[in-house]
This record gives structure tokens, C-alpha cells and sequence, in this order.
């Protein structure tokens, strides 16, 4: 411990807080509520009578559930613009931008991981609470809005609240596209002070902070918001 330099941390930790954990958390938040506001559709879809929504909704699942992340990372950051560019008739590619494509990847991937959450969740509910919805006359998404959802949602918030820990860990793989998240930009200070030992050990204790701290917060509230049956 001679040689660790905290002079670099000291210099750098107001840029790594304001630029990088700023946009960790901004990527992090977006994605958490559109993968739980996509996810909760998948899982109703997952539990219609349809066969063909429900097997739309189960290839989807499967299919993100099945393929790495950085790999689907990938796929969107590079292709997003020439979808776009297709949809709208475009001859050049589409500036979507970087957030953007990582956002839409973030959404459409935890999406998957939220919706079998979700789908567990509708199914704790006992189908009795279900048919008395149906007695007192309101229809499948008045019952599901009004009965299911807000019951599933509670025991449920403790496992979305444990995604998003995985979530929030998983938003430092945007740094391989030399996008400065928090860990994105600990590196960039570590490549150019050559200080790659004390800039990854910093960003090292601070995710363990955040998600450790996080964690026993889950674990207060799964004893608070219980539903006692």
C-alpha cells in the first residue's frame, strides 16, 4: 500500500460522481421502469388464453433470456440507427445516440427478467379474488388493474428491487462503447494517470457500497411489505 496513490482519487472523484454515477443512475432508473412497465404487459401476455399471444410473449422471454447481454448490447448500439433508418425510409443511418441505444437495449432486455417477476407475482394471487372481480361485474383489465396487479406488485417489489441491484451492476458493460458510466469513466482516469489499481479499487468499493447497502435495504422491506395470508 506504498505505492497506492488516494491523491488520484481525491482529484477525480467529483468527475467519476457528476459525470460517470450520474449516468449510471439515469440509465439505471429509465431502464428499471420501462423494463417493468414492458415486463408486466409480457407476463399478462405470457398469461392469456391466447396461444398466439402467449407464444409471442414466450419466444420474446426466451429468446433475451437465452442471448448475453453484451451481445444484445451490441446489436442495438450498431444497428438501432439502420432500423430506424429503415422504418422512417432514411438512405443514412439514424443518430439515435449512445444513451438512447443503451437505453432501448437496457428496456428490451430486462424486460424479459421483469415479466417471469411479474408472472410469478399474478399467479400468488388466488384466482378466487380473480372470479370476484368478474361477480362484481368488472372486465379482464379492470380486474387485473383494480385486484391482481396491485397485490402482485407488493410481494413482489423486493425481487424487482433485487433485479435492479443486478440492473444497476449490469449498466457498467455500456463502457466497453467508451460510454462514460460510473465505471467507464474510472477507467478512462485510470488509463491516463496509469493508476489502474487504485481507479478499479475505488470503483470496486463503490459499487459494493451502494449494492450491499441497497441489498439490506430489500431485505427490511420484503418483512414490510408482506402480505400476510
Amino acid at each position: 500500500m506504498g505505492n497506492f496513490d488516494f491523491d488520484v482519487i481525491q482529484r477525480s472523484w467529483v468527475y467519476l460522481f457528476q459525470t460517470g454515477m450520474v449516468f449510471t443512475l439515469k440509465l439505471t432508473f429509465l431502464s428499471m421502469t420501462g423494463g417493468i412497465i414492458i415486463g408486466t404487459l409480457l407476463a399478462m401476455m405470457r398469461l392469456s388464453s391466447n396461444k398466439l399471444i402467449n407464444l409471442v410473449a414466450s419466444g420474446y422471454v426466451n429468446l433475451m433470456r437465452s442471448i448475453p447481454l453484451v451481445l444484445v448490447l451490441f446489436w442495438f448500439y450498431f444497428l438501432v440507427p439502420y432500423i430506424g433508418a429503415w422504418i422512417i425510409g432514411a438512405n443514412e443511418p439514424v443518430a439515435v445516440g449512445a444513451f438512447s441505444s443503451c437505453l432501448i437495449t437496457f428496456v428490451m432486455f430486462e424486460a424479459a427478467y421483469y415479466c417471469e417477476i411479474m408472472r410469478s407475482g399474478i399467479q400468488s394471487i388466488p384466482r378466487g379474488q380473480i372470479w370476484a372481480g368478474y361477480a362484481m361485474g368488472m372486465n379482464y383489465w379492470q380486474t387485473m388493474g383494480n385486484i391482481v396487479l396491485p397485490q402482485a406488485f407488493r410481494n413482489m417489489i423486493p425481487i424487482l428491487l433485487t433485479q435492479t441491484i443486478v440492473l444497476f451492476q449490469d449498466v457498467s458493460l455500456v463502457s466497453i462503447l467508451s460510454i462514460p458510466d460510473f465505471f467507464g469513466s474510472a477507467a478512462k482516469v485510470a488509463q491516463r494517470d496509469g493508476r489502474l489499481v487504485e481507479m478499479y479499487s475505488f470503483a470496486a468499493v463503490v459499487y459494493f457500497i451502494m449494492c450491499f447497502g441497497l441489498s439490506a435495504l430489500v431485505k427490511k422491506l420484503q418483512a414490510k411489505v408482506a402480505i400476510i395470508r
